[in-house]
């Protein structure tokens, strides 16, 4: 019987540490605002994906997609508290929680996607998500929403005079709101999702890359298009910085190149796809502006790195940091 005994005692002791080596699976809750099919949500479910490969099932993610956690700014407040571990987010939102971020989109900063990916992969980038730090987020890598183009049902919109007046809803974001007043418009910031405050038509127009008007079909709610490329938008793919600094440095690894690879797969994706949705806004009827006077543009928005928001010491010294990265 002490034989039999000892062998069973021994078996589960074998057991018990195996099981710890295994490490016990744990539920990553992530966040998108948009829905399933949107950059975002591709993003986090490659990394959904990726991750719990990498880990042996150890990481397992429940995604929260079309708004189920709030809009962007309560995502982030979520993130923030702890309510979830992981989130990709438009850079706007972060504006109001790390200062810092509001230079990835300055106007005009970036000509092409292989510039933006050459400044936000290198030590601009990288500067900018371990900024985020100050704030309770950890950044893991740059996804993409892309460049952003206007959209109105006013008028046809071929050089920045024709922006005045118009009534254009922008994201919650204290630089976008300059832009816009800059250009003469008259922005009304609202956050995502906006499909029905545009059918409601108490505004003119919005702004968002060429992916957002086709899966959302503004075909529908906007009948002019003009491809401004004001601003390159990007999504920060950031996690809670306590729940990660909580996990074993293995899997910390792990979360942070399952992220950095998904948001490379997302950006090909996006691009990938560009020309063909813009076909089809086309054959839906939307009246396309595919070259308009972007020096026009440019010449009412040379000004702004001088503005209030870009005086702070940290955010004037990561602006020229992007500023000199882009020459």
């Amino acid at each position: 019987m002490r034989s039999v005994s000892s062998a069973c005692t021994w078996f589960l002791l074998l057991a018990c540490i195996w099981t710890g080596s295994a490490g016990a699976a744990q539920t990553v809750k992530l966040a998108v605002v948009t829905k399933p099919g949107s950059a975002q949500a591709i993003c986090a479910e490659k990394f959904a994906e990726l991750a719990s490969a990498a880990s042996q099932g150890e990481l397992q993610v429940e995604l929260f997609h079309s708004g189920s956690m709030g809009n962007e700014t309560e995502i982030l407040q979520k993130l923030q508290g702890g309510q979830i571990q992981i989130a990709v987010v438009t850079v706007g939102p972060f504006d109001e929680f790390v200062p810092e971020t509001r230079v990835v989109e300055f106007p005009f900063l970036f000509k092409n996607h292989a510039h933006a990916d050459r400044v936000l992969d290198g030590k601009p980038g990288q500067t900018v998500l371990d900024a985020l730090e100050k704030a309770g987020f950890k950044g893991l890598a740059f996804s993409e929403n892309g460049f952003r183009h206007l959209t109105n049902n006013k008028r046809p919109v071929h050089d920045a005079s024709q922006v005045k007046d118009l009534k254009i809803r922008v994201m919650n974001s204290a630089l976008q709101e300059e832009l816009w007043t800059i250009l003469g418009a008259r922005p009304i910031p609202h956050p995502w999702p906006i499909d029905e405050f545009l059918a409601a038509g108490g505004i003119d127009g919005q702004e968002n890359p060429i992916w957002v008007l086709w899966e959302y079909r503004f075909d529908k709610l906007q009948r002019y298009l003009t491809l401004t490329g004001h601003v390159y938008s990007a999504h920060i793919c950031a996690a809670n910085l306590n729940w990660f600094e909580s996990l074993p440095a293995a899997l910390q690894g792990t979360v942070r190149r399952a992220m950095q690879e998904a948001a490379l797969y997302q950006r090909s994706y996006n691009r990938g796809h560009e020309k063909e949705y813009l076909t089809r806004l086309k054959e839906a009827g939307m009246q396309v502006d595919e070259h308009p006077d972007l020096d026009s543009f440019h010449a009412k928005t040379a000004d702004i790195a001088s503005l209030p928001l870009f005086r702070e010491p940290d955010v004037k010294r990561l602006l020229d940091l992007f500023m000199n990265a882009s020459r």
